[in-house]
């Protein structure tokens, strides 16, 4: 029975800072569950999440409502109408696969496999400015700015600004938050507008110069009549908020797990080849991404709960990835825990994201940089971790460090 659960515990600051409680009542009381008074359906198992995703007719990725906190805190929806453009992350098959295929040519693909260099450069720079005071903010020094930048490079932006271009992609996933309130949510929707111009601004200029990059390839698409303006915009603004999100959260998330764990530490520093597996278990443990949105077409059913059409559903990769059903000791960091049952942490179906293979690399390269740098990492005493109040992404606002430099 799940009247127990009261909705407002989903959009609680103190469950979205530390969630996984809840997650694991949803799973044990209802793992398909109806916020109460709403038409919003959480999906907490690993069972039931795969289910849906692999059911693309039943629930689509189509974005057909934002979410925000009610006055009762409630999560409450605001339509798109007709102004909803299906684009990438939010098409369905067989749009979804002629804007991959634009947007990820194979010159894309090998652009991306080619930027280790660069990334170790960016990293060497924050890392080695951050040292110089031996307390300092993570995500403002080096969390926040790597990935920023590496994401920018990617696209190809001419002449960019890598603090507008945070803003931009931090603004993008709070719009997403479900935390705002009505009046706040309509501030950034307008406020999403001057990225918007710019990035028109930036399509311009590659559509007379294109390069080989992402930037390039969109204008080509436009040019072909494959993409309109807006699609190509908009590929292009949920691209710089995922690719700088995601690393930028599993990033923060893996510094603090590390500073939290002195044993552990010092198992990576003395055997960094189990880097990349300690980054799997971060980000099954602390998944960059919590959700993912599907809207309901038609009427459907899963895990014996009917789902009425025109409801918004959100598949929680965060709590599927913490399933005791799914993985053994799922709270736990273990560096060894075999390959099978893989995460869900980038997604699970058509929507994998593309860009899983650059954010293991980028960090890869600061953990390793950061560790072969310091003798030891500790969370600073007098100023805690503080997480964003965001539903959608799992990212620390604020990562304050005490570290011994070597």
């Amino acid at each position: 029975m799940t009247e127990g659960i009261p909705g407002t515990l989903l959009l609680d600051p103190k469950v979205i800072e530390d969630p996984y409680p809840f997650y694991r009542r949803l799973q044990t009381q209802a793992p398909v569950w109806q916020v109460p008074d709403t038409r919003v359906f959480v999906v907490s198992s690993f069972e039931m999440l795969a289910d849906a995703v692999a059911r693309v007719e039943d629930f689509s990725s189509n974005m057909r409502f934002l979410l925000y906190r009610d006055e009762e805190g409630l999560p409450s929806r605001l339509s798109f109408g007709a102004a909803g453009i299906d684009t990438l992350a939010t098409a369905d098959p067989p749009l979804h696969k002629l804007h991959r295929n634009v947007v990820f040519s194979e010159l894309v693909a090998k652009r991306m496999a080619g930027l280790e260099p660069e990334i170790a450069d960016v990293t060497d720079r924050c890392i080695r400015r951050a040292l110089d005071d031996r307390t300092f903010d993570f995500m403002a020094s080096i969390g926040d700015v790597v990935p920023i930048t590496v994401i920018s490079r990617l696209i190809g932006f001419r002449d960019s600004d890598p603090d507008l271009l945070l803003r931009a992609a931090f603004d993008s996933t709070a719009l997403l938050g479900a935390t705002l309130s009505l009046g706040e949510l309509h501030t950034l929707v307008a406020r999403s507008g001057d990225i918007a111009a710019w990035i028109a601004d930036q399509l311009t200029a590659a559509a007379h110069a294109p390069g080989d990059d992402i930037l390039g390839a969109i204008a080509q698409g436009i040019k072909e009549g494959v993409l309109s303006d807006l699609e190509g915009n908009i590929i292009l603004h949920t691209l710089l908020g995922a690719g700088g999100e995601s690393t930028t959260s599993l990033l923060g998330n893996a510094v603090r797990l590390i500073a939290e764990n002195q044993d552990l530490q010092q198992d990576l520093r003395q055997h960094p080849e189990l880097i990349p597996a300690f980054i799997e278990e971060a980000l099954r443990l602390e998944s960059p991404f919590r959700l993912m949105m599907r809207f309901v077409p038609k009427s459907a059913v899963i895990g014996a709960v009917d789902i009425p059409a025109g409801a918004t559903m959100l598949l929680f990769w965060g709590a599927a990835n913490r399933d005791p059903a799914r993985y053994e000791d799922p709270d736990a960091i273990v560096l060894a825990r075999r390959a099978t049952p893989r995460h869900i942490a980038f997604g699970r179906g058509i929507h994998h994201c593309v860009g899983a293979p650059l954010a293991r690399l980028e960090a890869k390269i600061v953990l390793n940089a950061l560790l072969e740098h310091t003798s030891n990492i500790l969370l600073d005493s007098e100023r805690s971790p503080a997480w964003v109040n965001n539903l959608l992404v799992r990212r620390l606002d604020h990562l304050h460090l005490q570290v011994v430099p070597r």
